[in-house]
């Protein structure tokens, strides 16, 4: 990741924060080649003070089951917005240029695989239980139901421990204060969940510049 340092977060709660609302995250590995092979695919996110653990299954189809212990990117999609230059008060005198504000984080590790049926049959339960949670419903992966349990032929399921960790809030932290106000209000106006969510993280930023101050 192209991280400069005006935009880095080091406190590793905002990873729990971001992959909390968004747990759909990208899982890229490479092929003997070099080829990159990307796969979207949602994970269950554990951390035990700086150690985490990345839990997540895919197609036993899937070329990535085959890079088992090779290095592997997870992408953390958070929220994001358009940032137009004309909300910037001092966008003439500076030549201001539009810009996108972003909050995401990459992990690095090396891919663990795992097939056996009691680690996948235990993977399914807690996925469901958490995801079905997460929108009011009851389903719950059924081992002895033997429709079920087949099934579990089909996957193969995924471990990651990250060794290094980047978070990236981009929040024109870069920017003087009078523009930073501006880009507040005006992605508070629009009709956008992401554009709402950054401001809220640019408002936090500035709160927090001033406690230290």
């Amino acid at each position: 990741m192209f991280l400069q340092r005006v935009f880095a977060n080091e406190d590793v709660r905002r990873l729990d924060a971001l992959i909390d609302a968004d747990p759909f995250v990208t899982l890229v590995t490479s092929d003997d080649e070099g080829a990159p092979i990307a796969t979207q695919v949602p994970v269950l996110y554990h951390r035990d003070g700086d150690d985490i653990l990345i839990e997540g299954h895919w197609a036993r189809a899937n070329p990535q089951l085959a890079h088992h212990g090779k290095p592997a990117l997870l992408i953390v999609h958070g929220p994001h917005a358009y940032v137009s230059a004309s909300w910037y008060p001092d966008k003439i005198e500076q030549a201001r240029v539009p810009t996108w504000n972003y909050s995401t984080a990459h992990l690095h590790g090396v891919l663990e695989g795992f097939g056996d049926e009691a680690s996948l049959i235990d993977l399914l339960a807690r996925t469901s239980a958490r995801f079905e949670s997460s929108v009011g419903g009851d389903w719950r992966f059924d081992p002895d139901n033997p429709a079920e349990r087949v099934q579990v032929r089909g996957i193969s399921g995924f471990r990651l421990r990250p060794t290094r960790v980047q978070i990236k809030d981009k929040l024109n932290q870069n920017h003087p204060r009078a523009n930073r106000e501006s880009v507040i209000t005006r992605l508070q106006q629009q009709d956008n969940a992401g554009a709402h969510e950054i401001a809220r993280l640019m408002q936090q930023t500035l709160e927090n510049n001033d406690d230290a101050t």
